[in-house]
């Protein structure tokens, strides 16, 4: 008689493993460009965060270089930019996540209002456009629209109001609504596609029986359409809230004048000044690594609320 192998042992499992992933394997080398790319742009360089322990000497590599604790943290702690750079970070977060956190689901449930589709199509095809052009470019068109040197808005200021040009981009107490507002205009259109795809899933057959029960517009999408794509919002703004001490660094690091220095120094920015300008690099990745641990905490504090209040929870 043959031996066969009880089921639950490990060769068993083994081997259950083994015959999914050959019936798969399709599957799995569509899969593999992804995990190399994690494997070598985001595990590899993990590497690196050992400077944040250590005194880098250049001839003496990242091993043998002499180990220095905690040093760099408690320097970061007791820095005078330490306050100002988190609350830069912070405020800006923060904006932009009431602001343009809401935005997508605002014109999801526009667009899912919408009969004609034609309309429809070229709507969802104009906003999500911005998303595949880069800081750089929509920092070049800012600046075009907002010059005081002939753009748009301040030759309608002048020549139709009859009111003094204003430099816009080099003005302070205009960063964060520049910040803020363009930040919305290139990310609707992408964080739209998600809601709309989450929209679908929604049962036909409520809408039916609100609208027999006099239900209008703003009621299906107030009591059917909000709820019914209320986890996919919990878990957006879950990871949103993971990275809020994130700001966006190109955007940031393009829009940052000596006018608006005071109110625009975030972490990342800080730390490629520390890094990359001033050749401290272990200080550099303390900051960047207590940026990860607090990030990583804030988004565990978020899905911990979220499972007790609405359950709903990434993990």
């Amino acid at each position: 008689m043959t031996r066969q192998v009880a089921r639950g042992t490990p060769k068993a499992q083994t081997a259950a493993a083994r015959s999914r992933i050959l019936r798969h394997s399709a599957v799995y080398m569509m899969l593999l460009p992804a995990v190399v790319w994690y494997a070598v742009f985001c595990y590899q360089p993990m590497y690196g965060v050992l400077l944040a322990f250590k005194d880098y000497k250049f001839n003496m590599g990242i091993l043998r270089s002499p180990w220095v604790g905690l040093k760099y943290f408690r320097q970061f702690l007791f820095a005078t930019e330490f306050w100002g750079v988190i609350k830069n970070t912070v405020v800006i977060s923060a904006l932009k996540l009431v602001c343009s956190f809401p935005a997508p689901i605002i014109l999801a449930l526009l667009l899912n209002e919408v009969q004609r589709l034609k309309f429809k199509r070229v709507v969802q095809t104009v906003s999500y456009l911005p998303h595949f052009v880069s800081w750089v470019v929509v920092y070049t068109l800012l600046t075009i629209i907002f010059t005081p040197y002939g753009g748009l808005v301040n030759s309608l200021r002048t020549q139709t109001f009859g009111l003094e040009a204003v430099y816009y981009m080099g003005e302070k107490q205009y960063f964060y609504p520049m910040a803020v507002l363009s930040d919305i205009w290139k990310g609707v259109g992408w964080g739209t596609i998600v809601y709309l795809s989450a929209i679908t899933s929604v049962s036909p057959e409520l809408y039916e029986a609100a609208i027999v029960d006099g239900a209008g517009r703003m009621r299906c999408a107030w009591h059917i359409t909000l709820p019914g794509i209320r986890p996919t919002i919990s878990i957006l703004f879950i990871l949103a809230t993971g990275g809020i001490l994130n700001a966006n660094t190109d955007q940031i690091l393009l829009m940052q004048q000596p006018a608006n220095m005071s109110i625009s120094q975030i972490i990342d920015t800080y730390v490629l000044k520390i890094g990359i300008r001033e050749g401290r690099f272990g200080y550099a990745t303390a900051i960047g690594l207590f940026k990860s641990v607090f990030s990583a905490a804030l988004m565990f504090m978020a899905n911990s609320v979220s499972k007790r209040v609405g359950e709903i929870s990434i993990w």
